[in-house]
């Protein structure tokens, strides 16, 4: 089994910072691609960033030039630098991985339980 556990978020004000990281566990042979989903109230879960295994970045339009995604493959982390917040970033946010299980290399994608960020003055 596989588990992913969030952490980092909470109230800030608008223009402020938050870092979400999340960390994966249990029987890791290699992570895939790693990213960053969130849901609003009443809104569709949306992608907000992704990172390969070799680095390599996307991001959704909203969040490009303040959100930065960044994993530590030794630790089987992914990152989540969010700068300038605003109101509409408001939701919860969930981290996801692509994981190689031991011992079968069984591919999967797992889920985290999602970390509230709440961005109001």
């Amino acid at each position: 089994q596989v588990q992913l556990g969030e952490s980092g978020g909470g109230l800030v004000q608008p223009g402020e910072s938050l870092r979400l990281s999340c960390a994966a566990s249990g029987s890791i042979f290699a992570i895939n691609d790693m990213a960053w989903y969130r849901q609003a109230p009443g809104k569709e879960r949306e992608l907000v960033a992704t990172v390969t295994r070799g680095g390599m970045t996307t991001y959704a339009d909203s969040v490009k030039g303040r959100f930065t995604i960044s994993r530590d493959n030794a630790k089987n982390t992914v990152s989540l630098q969010m700068n300038s917040l605003k109101p509409e970033d408001t939701a919860v946010y969930y981290c996801t991985a692509r994981v190689i299980t031991n011992p079968t290399w069984i591919v999967g994608e797992y889920w985290g339980q999602g970390t509230q960020v709440t961005v109001s003055a």
